[in-house]
């Protein structure tokens, strides 16, 4: 088998149109269709929905359901805060900056940046409390291959351990450049 892309990615929302009015007037997203239902077609469960799909550019779809039917949506509980997100790339430092400005403007809360090594990011939150991460790269091609080097002798190491192996650490060591 070979995955051709993405298709979608799908998240819960409190509200579908709440959801739509902010990734389509704070993040510049595109709406791209929705789909509602009384029954879900795989289990054909009674249970109404709406199901909304936004362009997150180059073929990529975020998508949301509300599910009016079900309890009140919370996060897991056994999962860190921070874990749970999905990152989105902007071209560059200058426009990571800019867009926390206008976010900032928008009365959000927005964190950072924070330097990863090889990019740069700032984190906010969408009305449902989904964590959202903007990321504006600073890597080389060179670092990035060395990442890919050693990425499997790095989940070898934390598979036997459960300790952060060291073969990367330079990312968080390396004082942050940027250009734009």
């Amino acid at each position: 088998m070979k995955i051709k892309r993405i298709h979608h990615v799908a998240y819960r929302c409190n509200d579908a149109k709440e959801t739509v009015d902010f990734y389509q007037n704070v993040l510049g997203m595109g709406f791209v269709l929705a789909i509602a239902e009384d029954r879900v077609p795989s289990t054909r469960a009674p249970d109404p929905y709406m199901h909304v799909f936004l362009d997150a550019g180059m073929g990529n779809v975020l998508a949301f359901f509300e599910l009016p039917n079900s309890p009140r949506m919370g996060r897991d509980g056994n999962t860190p805060d921070w874990v749970q997100h999905f990152a989105m790339e902007v071209d560059n430092f200058d426009e990571l900056l800019d867009a926390k400005k206008r976010l900032e403007a928008q009365g959000l809360d927005v964190l950072g940046p924070t330097n990863h090594g090889i990019f740069q990011s700032i984190y906010f939150r969408d009305p449902n409390g989904h964590r959202i991460e903007l990321v504006a790269n600073s890597c080389t091609d060179e670092e990035m291959q060395t990442l890919h080097e050693v990425a499997p002798a790095m989940l070898e190491e934390w598979s036997k351990t459960k300790k952060a192996p060291k073969h990367a650490a330079w990312l968080h060591e390396k004082e942050f450049t940027h250009s734009s």
